[in-house]
């Protein structure tokens, strides 16, 4: 019997075993298969927080499908320092070969771009494209000392041509042949006072990173200095002729096919590209990119600020209102979250508090305008100063802010308008307008109790108990309390709120 069993078991995993056969024989063209197919990734704009999350998932979907490569296509103007360090730090650990493209014609890598380029495993650009200009841009005041990289929240940026204005005139002139990152020796540029200090740091730290991208790449590093100290650019020509770049291609199967056969060091080891002929699927963001992009596009978090502020404001004036609360608190939220990752500089950010604070305080304070035309006045500057607009792609249109400063004064003039109005109509609230107007219990009470007639509360007395929400009217006046009767039975009465016409 136990032999049987055991013939029994083996004839069944023999059986087993060979209907695995073509399944295993069959999986070797699929792998092949996925191996044969490049993945597509765009970087459009300023690189922020948005871009940085889209690269890194598409990075992270392209080692999970084993594709060939990756061809980042690059037209940007510069963006977020901590963005563009993460991107990079996703590239250099990928095990998937990197192929950063500049393209299509008359777009550009500039500073941002240029580190990314730098870092990734293959470097390629379409005629009549150029790169370069990497000198960093201080926000917020500078980088600290203690952390010359810049802020955490990427309060340093990397911006396009011109980003050096703000520079000493000695570090904008600075040679291309100032000795080391450090940037000791005969031609370093003299620090003078804390703030060159600063700025000084923020260079060089940028000068050893793109320097030690070029070093690890094979590339040029004289021109990644250069590039940094003195916003140098390069041509597309100029590019491959220093060695900056590997590839010049009009097309993404030109790009394939000089591409294909070549070296390239992934984690792991070396690789060579096999892309010739590949099939191409281009990643489109999909909803959580999209949706950062939205919340952390600079002119969204300064309206979803400013929503936010407004609603709280009202919620205030009118407690119970709910709706001005709820939208208020959670547009603040997601404009809190949106400023973290942004380069703010958050003197804007209190001088816009304190505007819509002075424009509540306008209606409760008696100050003629005085503490209104602060408010706006605190508002409109705030809201220039809140983002860097020297970073292309990060700065609140001037429109914008125009157009939301009339909108205040004009809203803020409005209200003292009907203010004024109101002080001059006469008071309706006599004894024999009162009389006779039906009120609505809130409570219960014997002798003495609280109604509610024409939308206010009011203490009334009764001859007879009295039950919530039973409907009474009003038989005289006796200075602010009513004299009432009973007219009706109890009514249900719901958050204090009753369906009495006034």
């Amino acid at each position: 019997m136990i032999e049987r069993a055991v013939r029994l078991a083996g004839f069944l995993a023999c059986i087993w075993a060979i209907s695995l056969l073509p399944s295993a024989h069959a999986q070797t063209p699929v792998d092949g298969a996925r191996a044969q197919h490049v993945i597509v990734l765009d970087i459009k704009g300023g690189i922020g927080p948005a871009t940085r999350d889209y690269l890194v998932r598409g990075l992270d979907r392209a080692a999970d499908e084993s594709a060939a490569a990756v061809v980042v296509r690059i037209d940007t103007p510069g963006g977020l320092d901590a963005a563009t360090r993460d991107i990079n730090q996703a590239i250099l650990a990928s095990p998937v070969p990197v192929i950063g493209w500049v393209t299509p014609q008359g777009a550009r890598a500039a500073s941002a771009g240029t580190y990314i380029l730098y870092a990734c495993h293959l470097a390629a650009m379409s005629p009549a494209t150029s790169l370069g200009a990497a000198t960093p841009v201080q926000m917020g005041g500078g980088a600290s000392g203690s952390d010359p990289a810049g802020d955490r929240a990427g309060n340093r940026t990397l911006s396009g041509p011109g980003a050096d204005k703000g520079l000493p005139d000695a570090q904008r002139q600075a040679p291309q042949g100032a000795e080391g990152v450090g940037g000791e020796g005969p031609n370093a540029p003299k620090r003078q006072g804390k703030d060159d200090a600063r700025t000084h740091k923020v260079i060089n730290d940028s000068v050893a990173y793109l320097r030690s991208l070029a070093e690890l790449r094979g590339r040029d590093a004289g021109f990644a200095e250069s590039a940094v100290r003195d916003a140098a650019t390069l041509t597309a020509a100029q590019a491959l002729q220093q060695r900056v770049v590997e590839i010049i291609a009009d097309d993404m199967d030109s790009l394939l096919d000089q591409a294909d056969g070549r070296e390239v060091g992934v984690r792991g080891g070396p690789v060579a590209l096999s892309t010739r002929g590949a099939a191409v699927t281009t990643l489109a963001p999909d909803w959580r990119s999209s949706l950062l992009a939205v919340l952390t596009n600079p002119s969204v978090a300064y309206m979803l600020l400013l929503a936010g502020m407004y609603g709280l404001l009202l919620e205030g004036y009118s407690p119970g209102a709910i709706v001005p609360g709820v939208v208020g608190a959670i547009c603040l939220l997601l404009a809190l979250y949106a400023l973290q990752v942004l380069p703010v500089n958050y003197a804007g950010v209190g001088l816009i508090a304190l505007g819509v604070l002075l424009m509540g305080l306008e209606f409760s304070v008696p100050s003629f305008g005085a503490l209104g035309i602060g408010g706006i006045v605190a508002l409109v500057a705030g809201s220039l100063i809140l983002f860097d607009t020297d970073v292309p792609g990060f700065g609140v249109p001037g429109q914008l802010i125009l157009g939301i400063g009339i909108a205040s004064a004009l809203s803020f003039m409005g209200l003292v308008w009907v203010l004024a109005r109101s002080r001059t109509r006469e008071v309706s609230v006599a004894a024999g307008a009162m009389v006779g107007q039906q009120a609505i219990a809130i409570e219960d009470f014997i002798g003495r109790g609280q109604v509610r007639i024409r939308g206010e509360i009011w203490q009334a007395e009764s001859p007879m108990p009295v039950e919530r929400g039973q409907s009474l009217q009003v038989q005289s006046m006796d200075g602010l309390v009513l004299h009432v009767t009973h007219v009706g039975p109890a009514v249900a009465v719901r958050s204090g709120k009753t369906g009495v016409p006034p």
